[in-house]
């Protein structure tokens, strides 16, 4: 995508760690800015210039008729002139994340923390290879040659850097007289720790099978026999939650969930503050407090003083980070809060492999509060040893073999072009640059020195050069990038997306609007996920799964969720029948007592990662305006039914 750099024209707001810029508007150069002098004149100004300056005064009627990508960046960023200095991370999706140009993929689905880049996989794909080069058996060499082609390396899921194993025990056991890590574990921990700024001094942490599974966990093994209420702040089903709630339930806890006041989905503070808080001893312990520290659904955060009230009326409190941007932790305070207990989730690779872990920490202070029971989901984290592993126990050699395996080594990739180890096992010890390219790796391998012999010290050598620390790239580039620029991105981005949702109306005189958004819109402060449904020209919902497919159709990656818990006031009563439904597993719906709890909102739900950019958040705005075409649906229909599909998924 074409960028033109501009002056950046802002101020810096001292109250809110932002900028407020100078919004170009037709009057913007005879008119001196007013100085900011509070947060919320900050926020406030952010989100009425949102409104007023993006497309104003516009509605879209017909998806044809949308600005182009070029001509809604240039008005995109002379609303949001700061985003240029953000270009940092379109640097780092390009050099480390290239498969999402090369795919044309536009991930929206992601949630969590990421460990490693692409680059960094494909990396260790061409290292993997260049020692099965040189250590394979001697049968079929000639087929075996170097370098290839970056289409022709083997996808990085065939070789993770790691698998997860069941690791047996109970939790509380496992915390006071655990054994001892593996180096890798060990790594990988205190990387994680420092990342999420969290002290090893005052918490411990496993490695779960999910973030599920450290949900469950804690049901399982937290006090519910003396403490009995596990109360939740969730506008939206979890099966991570739901999952929590049923253990908790079997043990005897009574669960409540907050509500949520239609239609901006915030929180019912008086009806809360009545759960938390009651007429009680504080330091008999009610129970479990559950809190995200914002709807991974809906992009809604929810104060921090949650905790405080909640710890301050004997409840002991589990955060979940799981839909925290990444270095929001710095911004959250961990130190100040002190949760009992704190729930993460990471993956492997943003847009390539989701795979990957949860993570549990349990402050030291706060073990006394489980209970010595089963527990199931703890697991290992076990290395890759296709490199590391000792010669004889990859390949079977022998000692007597060597003179064999100095055979092998001297190999001919081409058959008048010798490869010498010397040259890339230097690079390789001191380590590439992060910002290498593939193209710049290869080009390095190709380079040949003066032969050198390779005796049997030099193979041992070889292999320990081949060996590496454990490298957490991804984690290296947000630490890099920061708070602040990630979040302003995110914010420009998010903000732009909800604004120009609004503007997309069905050309009828009512000018019925075709998107509705769920929870915040416009907001300073709001998270990086936002929950919509469509709805064609006689006001009829397109179902969020169609809408899920036709997206996935069109290489856009999104989810869809089910908002409840849903509080609505008597203002709002006749609508209440109208919006919620109740939910529909399969195709039926449930037929089991609890129906009347499972009544919500099925929605599409959309989130940005750090690497997200503004085509990104602009294809998702062209696919959704193709939805003005009233016969789009069926279209596509017949266009899947005449690629010999004999069915076509609703």
């Amino acid at each position: 995508m074409e960028t033109i750099y501009q002056n950046d024209s802002s101020q810096t707001c001292p109250q809110c760690c932002c900028k407020v810029s100078i919004f170009n508007s037709p009057n913007s150069q005879n008119t001196k800015p007013k100085h900011r002098n509070s947060s919320s004149e900050c926020r406030h100004t952010f989100a009425s210039t949102t409104t007023s300056s993006i497309f104003p005064n516009t509605h879209f009627t017909n998806h044809e008729s949308l600005p182009s990508l070029h001509e809604s960046f240039i008005e995109f960023t002379k609303v949001y002139p700061q985003y240029y200095e953000t270009e940092k991370i379109d640097h780092v999706r390009e050099n480390e994340y290239s498969h999402l140009s090369f795919s044309n993929q536009t991930c929206l689905d992601y949630i969590g923390i990421g460990l490693f880049s692409y680059s960094q996989m494909q990396q260790q794909q061409q290292h993997k290879h260049i020692h099965d080069v040189i250590y394979t058996s001697k049968t079929k060499l000639s087929s075996k040659t170097y370098p290839q082609t970056q289409q022709s390396l083997p996808q990085f899921s065939d070789m993770p850097f790691f698998s997860i194993s069941s690791k047996n025990g109970n939790l509380k056991t496992l915390l006071l007289h655990g054994g001892k890590d593996s180096e890798f574990e060990s790594s990988m921990r205190k990387r994680i720790m420092s990342f999420l700024n969290i002290s090893e001094a005052d918490y411990f942490m496993v490695f779960t099978a999910n973030r599920t599974s450290a949900f469950k966990l804690v049901a399982d093994c937290y006090q519910f026999t003396t403490s009995r209420k596990l109360l939740t702040v969730y506008d939206h089903e979890s099966q991570a939650v739901e999952a929590m709630i049923s253990s908790s339930e079997k043990r005897g806890a009574k669960s409540m969930s907050a509500e949520f006041s239609w239609p901006r989905l915030r929180i019912q503070s008086t009806k809360l503050k009545k759960m938390i808080v009651s007429k009680r001893k504080k330091k008999k312990k009610k129970g479990l407090f559950v809190l995200p520290i914002h709807s991974r659904i809906t992009g809604a955060r929810y104060p921090y003083i949650w905790i405080s009230i909640a710890q301050e009326n004997g409840w002991n409190v589990l955060v979940d980070a799981c839909a925290l941007a990444p270095k929001d932790m710095d911004c959250f305070g961990l130190s100040l809060f002190q949760p009992d207990f704190l729930i993460c989730s990471c993956y492997k690779v943003f847009g390539d492999n989701p795979s990957g872990f949860g993570c549990l920490f349990v402050k030291k202070s706060s073990v006394s509060t489980l209970e010595t029971t089963s527990s199931a989901g703890i697991v290992n984290l076990v290395e890759e040893k296709q490199i590391h592993q000792p010669l004889e126990d990859s390949f079977g050699y022998k000692d007597n073999e060597f003179e064999e395996k100095k055979s092998i080594l001297t190999l001919h990739l081409h058959e008048n072009e010798p490869f010498y180890l010397s040259s890339f096992s230097k690079k390789f010890e001191e380590g590439e640059p992060s910002e290498s390219k593939q193209q710049h790796q290869s080009s390095e391998i190709e380079e040949v020195e003066k032969p050198v012999e390779i005796d049997e010290k030099g193979v041992k050598e070889t292999e320990k050069n081949l060996s590496f620390d454990v490298e957490c790239r991804c984690l290296d580039q947000v630490d890099s990038l920061g708070l602040i620029m990630i979040n302003d991105r995110a914010r420009y981005l998010i903000n732009w997306l909800v604004n120009s949702m609004l503007k997309l109306k069905h050309p009828n005189t009512e000018g019925v609007p075709l998107v509705k958004i769920y929870g915040p819109k416009v907001k300073f402060d709001r998270g990086p996920a936002i929950a919509f449904n469509i709805f064609d020209w006689k006001g009829e919902k397109v179902e969020a799964v169609l809408v899920q497919k036709l997206a996935d159709r069109s290489n856009i990656s999104i989810s869809y969720g089910f908002l409840n818990h849903i509080w609505f006031s008597d203002k709002y009563a006749d609508e209440k029948g109208r919006v919620l439904k109740d939910k529909v597993d399969g195709g039926e719906k449930k037929k089991n007592k609890k129906d009347k709890e499972k009544v919500g909102i099925t929605v599409v739900t959309a989130a940005l990662g750090f690497l997200a950019n503004f085509e990104d958040v602009y294809k998702l705005w062209c696919f959704v305006a193709r939805f003005l075409d009233a016969d789009f649906v069926e279209k596509e229909r017949w266009r899947y039914t005449a690629l010999n599909q004999k069915t076509v998924e609703v």
